[in-house]
């Protein structure tokens, strides 16, 4: 088998009966397989998955393993040469996972790989490529300043090395993941994927950030930003420092005390208040359930790109563009009029979904 893609759900029913519609389109020509392994969800997921997608492997944990745990479970269970790890709350074009071999293929020391993520805005996420959070870059962007955090020498649209991954997706072959061990699950939440990637550099292999490929990640969908977040997000940083760059007691509590004080004076942002003065269903005829669900102007427009007013919400109908179609023209819209928000009607389904940013819970419509 070519492929194995792993997906961690934890409560994210609609978000992951999206992702999976939009990964299946992207491996329908390959040989490969979908697991998802879910951590204990409260919700119908698993239902979901059994009833939708008899033909995906589903692992059911008996409690939440947390990120590193789950996914290496996951991959426990693979066949595939090939992993990719994703977040349930991602949307992939169809073209995806074949220009991603391809590209593979044609490397000698390849290591991991991550692609362009946008939000469910459109707006770029600069975490997409990162350099090693040495000392003074991590220092700075704990206080606002990501300059050197964030890998800034490569452009959003280009493809080149980059040190750092972003555990939402990372692409890789199933050897170096066993190699290195996979997932450090002394980590529970966040900092696993800057950890496996700087494993998978000290190893002598090369990580890069293919541009050329975009992704829709939710981001913020499966948690939080609250306090609780700062809190995890900050003590998976000082796991790493410890674990990799432990000198001496002074450098110790240098970090300890730049951590503390980041999370004690942490400003979390507010959700914020939407104010939708009028809908746009982009399909090529108008779905009944949509103009009983929701309140306010809706129009019907065929063609997907249009001079939007800033206060419109952009419904794509799934069912008639592909997940490809609605990413690229997301990014276009950006561009032009960055106060649009989205959501996407996925093909065969029966309710709306989309996160208006990175800060805010992702929204869900019924529509039956």
């Amino acid at each position: 088998m070519k492929l194995s893609i792993i997906i961690l759900n934890y409560n994210v029913r609609h978000f992951l009966e999206l992702c999976l519609k939009s990964v299946e389109s992207a491996i329908k020509n390959l040989d490969a397989e979908i697991i998802v392994v879910d951590n204990d969800s409260e919700d119908d997921s698993c239902q979901m998955v059994k009833d939708l997608f008899p033909q995906v492997t589903l692992i059911e944990n008996k409690k939440n393993l947390g990120f590193s745990k789950g996914n290496n479970v996951g991959v426990s269970k693979a066949k595939g040469e090939y992993l990719c790890i994703l977040n349930p709350d991602t949307v992939v074009a169809e073209d995806t996972f074949e220009k991603l071999l391809e590209f593979a293929e044609s490397k000698t020391i390849l290591g991991a790989i991550g692609c362009k993520l946008i939000n469910g805005g459109g707006l770029f996420l600069p975490e997409s490529k990162r350099n090693i959070p040495y000392l003074r870059a991590a220092v700075k962007k704990i206080f606002g300043n990501p300059s050197e955090y964030y890998a800034n020498h490569i452009g959003q649209d280009e493809i080149g090395k980059i040190d750092i991954l972003v555990g939402a997706f990372m692409f890789l072959k199933r050897q170096v993941y066993n190699e290195v061990r996979g997932f450090d699950e002394d980590y529970f939440m966040y900092g696993e994927d800057i950890d496996l990637s700087y494993r998978i550099l000290r190893a002598g292999y090369a990580n890069y950030y293919y541009g050329a490929i975009t992704a829709i990640h939710f981001k913020g969908e499966s948690t939080l930003k609250d306090k609780s977040y700062a809190k995890r997000f900050f003590g998976a940083m000082q796991i790493f420092y410890t674990k990799h760059f432990k000198t001496n007691v002074l450098f110790d509590l240098f970090v300890w005390l730049g951590i503390k004080m980041a999370y004690v004076f942490r400003k979390i942002k507010p959700e914020k208040i939407k104010n939708v003065s009028a809908y746009v269903f982009v399909s090529d005829k108008m779905d009944q359930r949509i103009t009983d669900v929701l309140s306010g102007p809706i129009h019907l427009q065929n063609q997907l790109e249009s001079n939007f007013e800033s206060e419109v919400e952009v419904i794509f109908n799934g069912n008639k563009f592909s997940y490809k179609i609605i990413i690229e023209t997301m990014e276009r819209n950006f561009k032009k009029n960055k106060q649009l928000t989205y959501k996407i009607l996925p093909n065969g389904s029966s309710f709306l979904v989309g996160s208006d940013d990175g800060f805010s819970r992702g929204e869900v419509i019924m529509l039956e």
